[in-house]
């Protein structure tokens, strides 16, 4: 109870951020694929219409990981990524148990605020509530697909943020890859990657279609990456959780950053 006290506001970041994220991610895709919607009827290509919906969520997913809420609490916003650190012993169980929990709470709210706010252009086809269900190749393509896109983020992660030049950028290489995987790999499996955000569609929808994978497959493929990075460069070699560490926020981690002086990247932007 004490360690659920002192780190509360970081478990209520976490739910914040992923709960914004589905937001983003609900409010872009009534936008574009609505067949009511303007935009929608503006733009008849569906990749570009994906491609929109990919840069808009690489960019609030960017906006999440810089915001003060992101800087303390580490940007997990996904289990696979909680459960990858405590792996690496850089989170203790407790922590990681109630990140895991306040995730799904937090996804679960924001996908229940665009419900409430948007009714049927949110919850009916084509929309759906953004539940993720195996594309045009099945539940294959979607397990490869699933694999392939969680292992690139972890290792992407592991070794940007954990580089002594790399490690401030390490938000804006996410948010580069959700932008190419909303773009490119969604149509195999709708682009889950998050336990998390996987739940917070299901649950409402009622739609449990092939949710193991959605469940089993990113944790499994960022252990994996992580095995590989510990491999390549010793068990050391992870230094923080946080996506973004060098800032003026507190960290509640096992860190062996605190011995560098904390650096915001953006203050570096003003200051430039």
């Amino acid at each position: 109870m004490e360690t659920f006290k002192e780190h509360l506001p970081e478990y209520l970041m976490e739910a914040a951020e992923l709960g914004l994220f589905m937001v983003s991610a609900g409010v872009f895709t009534i936008l574009f694929e609505h067949p009511d919607s303007p935009v929608h009827q503006a733009i008849a290509n569906s990749d570009l219409r994906r491609f929109l919906i990919g840069v808009a969520m690489g960019t609030t997913a960017i906006a999440l990981i810089y915001s003060p809420w992101g800087k303390q609490s580490g940007a997990h916003m996904n289990p696979a990524i909680t459960l990858t650190f405590y792996r690496a012993g850089k989170i203790k169980r407790q922590d990681a148990i109630f990140y895991v929990v306040f995730q799904c709470l937090g996804g679960l709210a924001g996908v229940s605020l665009v419900a409430l706010l948007f009714g049927s252009l949110f919850t009916q086809p084509p929309v759906s509530y953004v539940v993720t269900v195996p594309g045009w190749l099945g539940w294959m393509g979607a397990l490869l697909g699933e694999w392939v896109i969680a292992f690139m983020m972890m290792m992407m992660v592991l070794l940007t943020s954990n580089h002594p030049k790399l490690n401030r950028y390490t938000g804006i290489f996410a948010g580069c890859l959700v932008m190419l995987y909303v773009t490119l790999e969604a149509p195999l499996s709708g682009f889950g990657m998050n336990p998390a955000r996987s739940f917070a569609s299901a649950l409402p929808a009622q739609n449990w279609t092939a949710f193991w994978l959605y469940v089993l497959v990113p944790p499994l493929s960022m252990f994996s990456a992580a095995a590989l990075y510990q491999v390549w460069f010793g068990h050391r070699a992870v230094k923080c959780a946080k996506l973004h560490h060098l800032n003026h926020k507190r960290c509640i981690f096992r860190c062996s950053y605190h011995h560098q002086e904390p650096i915001d990247l953006s203050d570096q932007l003003l200051n430039s």
